[in-house]
């Protein structure tokens, strides 16, 4: 079979295939099919969701639910494309480690392998996650930089002296008092350094003591969630966010390692989306970088525009998707009873 004869076979399980041929009943026999796949919005359901929307906000929807007559429904069912594609990265950085053992997986036990030679377990796909795995055979010892191999830094607090000045023999106003043994020098003026125990220094923090670090080359697999994402052209006033978090009707899902662009399908303009979505993640992905699997999904997301009265004033708003979820402007978040 060919290219041309397998991307029709795509789609016949939902074009509507019965209309006639030519482009304006192509045309006409799609938007037949749109509007009869996805339930219509009636004045009751309509209703229902408004009046749920506005007791999350207002206190008086029960005085809403009196003084709500809806004049006009108006439906669109818009077509959301959405591509995901799950990649995996490795990249490599060098790190130390305190030396706490005596055996060192350095060079003299082979040579490193190249990072895509390192077997590393795979989450769940579409589960992102960042994994950093030594690579073997690349450590080596060094002297510790911080301390220059003693183990021990000086005291930051008393700069290395084991004492530092008791606070109650300072000021004019201490001096001028008649004098009184300090608890806490004995009278001294100083005491004992409490951060490093009088020793005037402290354990080294880079190599926690042991005078050595163990180098080595560490792998950093990264794998990654990109969404690219288009809806069917539309003139609402509906906040995108909204739209994009409405639940659709699954019209198409492939999944697969790669998948092809949509090149046949009914609607052009998703068609479109979907050769420069999937050029879209090829270009975005780096040297290190490689494609583990994607998907691509086809929804019928349906909105309807409500036209009404709400307590004498006239209100537009609008249900999208199959969740029906509201969007009504000048909603305040809390309470205030003006929106009614």
């Amino acid at each position: 079979m060919d290219r041309e004869g397998s991307q029709d076979q795509r789609w016949q399980a939902f074009s509507p295939m019965s209309e006639p041929s030519g482009r304006h009943q192509e045309l006409r026999g799609w938007s037949w099919f749109l509007e009869h796949r996805v339930p219509v919005v009636t004045e009751e359901v309509a209703q229902d969701a408004l009046l749920s929307f506005l007791s999350t906000r207002c206190c008086s929807s029960r005085v809403a639910a009196g003084g709500l007559v809806i004049r006009e429904l108006r439906s669109w069912t818009l077509c959301r494309y959405r591509l995901q594609t799950f990649s995996e990265s490795r990249t490599s950085e060098g790190t130390f480690q305190p030396l706490t053992r005596l055996s060192v997986d350095g060079p003299q036990r082979g040579a490193s392998p190249r990072l895509w030679d390192i077997t590393v377990p795979v989450p769940p796909m579409f589960q992102e996650d960042t994994r950093r795995v030594q690579v073997p055979h690349s450590s080596h010892v060094k002297e510790c930089h911080k301390c220059r191999g003693h183990g021990r830094v000086k005291c930051s607090s008393c700069h290395g002296a084991g004492m530092m000045s008791c606070p109650c023999h300072s000021g004019a106003k201490h001096r001028a008092q008649r004098p009184r043994r300090c608890p806490a020098c004995s009278g001294s003026g100083r005491h004992r350094c409490s951060t490093c125990s009088g020793r005037g220094s402290r354990q080294c923090a880079t190599c926690r003591g042991e005078k050595r670090l163990r180098h080595f080359t560490q792998m950093v697999v990264t794998w990654k969630n990109s969404l690219f994402e288009s809806l069917s052209q539309h003139a609402l006033d509906c906040p995108p966010e909204l739209l994009a978090r409405a639940r659709g009707h699954s019209l198409l899902q492939e999944e697969g390692t790669q998948v092809s662009p949509l090149e046949a399908f009914p609607l052009p303009e998703i068609s479109r989306a979907s050769e420069h979505g999937t050029a879209e993640h090829s270009a975005a992905l780096g040297p290190g970088a490689r494609i583990l699997r994607q998907r691509q999904t086809v929804e019928l997301v349906p909105v309807t525009e409500v036209h009404c009265w709400l307590r004498g004033r006239p209100r537009v708003f609008l249900i999208c998707g199959t969740d029906l979820r509201v969007h009504l402007a000048n909603v305040p978040g809390r309470c205030t009873c003006s929106v009614l």
